[in-house]
């Protein structure tokens, strides 16, 4: 080998020991890659449909009354949250237990509101002397539809009306009468006097007259 190879290797080698020690950090960077990416802050509230309310009430009262049923299922507000297409800040059940005669409130709500904290409140029972033509107890099975969905059926049976009073507040109520052959969804815009209320079947979703 001539001392011109020779030196044609050893600026080889250098270049390739340059090389390594450039990449050599390169590990860490692989690491720091790996390393698990941080969570991001939990958004703002929002307001939630009344299916997802309710069960997250529906955990602690069964452990008041195994043999609850619900009553009423209520729409509610939290300042700052916007309600809307069937969903709320806030959610107030009502169950009873057929063996103690009594009827518990629990209200489920997004964050902070009075004397209401964010999650799950519950009101001290009451005593309930059973069903009535106006307020009856239903099974849960019955339970199918969602506020939302409900929601969708009446506007557009209150399409006509809505045009011409745009803007108005929604209250949704799901309940059970004599009226009806199960629980309904009552969803009023504006008031009784003045307003459009509509009934959908929490159990088919058709809209009921």
């Amino acid at each position: 080998m001539d001392k011109q190879h020779l030196r044609a290797v050893a600026a080889l080698a250098a270049a390739l020991f340059l090389t390594a020690c450039s990449e050599a950090p390169k590990p860490a960077e692989s690491k720091r890659a790996d390393a698990p990416a941080k969570a991001e802050p939990p958004g703002p509230p929002e307001a939630v449909d009344g299916r997802t309310a309710f069960y997250e009430m529906y955990k602690p009262a069964r452990a008041w009354a195994t043999d609850l049923l619900p009553l009423t299922l209520t729409s509610g507000e939290v300042p700052g949250i916007k309600n809307e297409d069937g969903k709320a800040g806030m959610w107030t059940a009502v169950f009873v237990s057929p063996s103690r005669g009594e009827a518990r409130f629990f209200v489920y709500a997004v964050a902070d509101h009075g004397s209401d904290m964010k999650g799950i409140s519950a009101r001290g029972a009451q005593t309930w002397s059973g069903p009535t033509p106006q307020s009856r107890p239903f099974q849960i099975t019955e339970f199918s539809i969602n506020s939302d969905e409900a929601f969708k059926t009446a506007s557009k049976t209150a399409g006509a009306w809505l045009k011409r009073h745009p803007g108005q507040k929604v209250s949704i109520t799901l309940a059970s009468t004599a009226r009806f052959p199960g629980p309904v969804w009552y969803i009023m815009w504006g008031n009784r006097t003045s307003g459009y209320l509509a009934f959908v079947s929490a159990t088919t979703g058709l809209a009921m007259k």
